[in-house]
């Protein structure tokens, strides 16, 4: 008899098991489901079609690239399109060294469509729709963007030269969109600073930094790059010491 009960109760939690791994199963598809659901097929069309007369011939058909046109596309996500596209750096007329920024070819509705497209077709890190600046935490910007960021754009986000033709651009036209898209995938010779290297609340601190810094009233004068005194009291010194050099010589000569 123990032994009887004993199998129908190792049944019965079994069965009891089956039922909760059924339940589970049913509840994840649904999620799944729901996911699915609420991706906007039409928008990702509209990026396809997008894509397929204006990205494919360098990119490939696949987003696989094509060797001498274009990277492979696969796993740059929504957030290496908007930026390239959003900046009139794609679609390239030509291959260079760095491709500058110009007026976007195409609309911010076509830009969202194809990083539609290409973000379901190949992954990759997302643009938050939301929450791209703490103005609370600006202080802690500055601080992340002098060890981050100021060795190539300047410490005012002015830009400055790299090697083989290449250079940090001004960031005073860049949008919080564009700043955010440049930090997850790292276009040219920036590096990337996912979510392992920059928390998005530290990115968010960046970006309120660098665009606070453009609202700072300008004093006027030669701004030399934004580097303050330092290069101020270095061009006047050369030009004064210029002048006590010519005006010595040209006493000499009189006399």
């Amino acid at each position: 008899m123990r032994r009887i009960t004993g199998t129908l109760a190792l049944l019965l939690g079994l069965t009891a098991m089956g039922f909760a791994f059924a339940a589970f199963t049913a509840s994840a598809n649904e999620a799944n489901v729901a996911t699915a659901a609420s991706v906007d097929a039409a928008q990702i069309e509209r990026g396809a079609s997008i894509y397929q007369t204006s990205c494919i011939t360098c990119h490939g058909a696949n987003l696989q690239g094509v060797l001498d046109r274009g990277p492979s596309l696969v796993g740059v996500g929504q957030a290496a399109v908007y930026f390239q596209v959003a900046t009139g750096r794609m679609p390239a007329a030509e291959n260079q060294a760095q491709m500058p920024r110009k007026a976007p070819f195409f609309s911010p509705e076509e830009i969202d469509d194809l990083g539609a497209f290409i973000q379901a077709n190949g992954g990759g890190p997302e643009i938050p729709a939301s929450g791209l600046r703490d103005d609370a935490q600006i202080a802690m910007g500055g601080e992340l963007f002098r060890l981050n960021c100021a060795s190539c754009h300047n410490f005012t986000g002015q830009g400055g030269a790299l090697s083989q033709g290449k250079y940090a651009p001004n960031l005073d036209p860049a949008t919080d969109e564009e700043i955010w898209g440049a930090m997850l995938s790292g276009p040219e010779n920036m590096p990337k600073f996912g979510d392992g290297q920059l928390t998005p609340e530290e990115k968010a601190a960046i970006v309120s930094f660098i665009q606070n810094n453009k609202a700072t009233i300008d004093p006027g004068g030669l701004p030399l790059g934004g580097f303050g005194p330092a290069p101020e009291g270095l061009i006047a010194f050369l030009v004064g010491m210029g002048a006590i050099v010519a005006a010595t010589l040209w006493m000499g000569s009189r006399a």
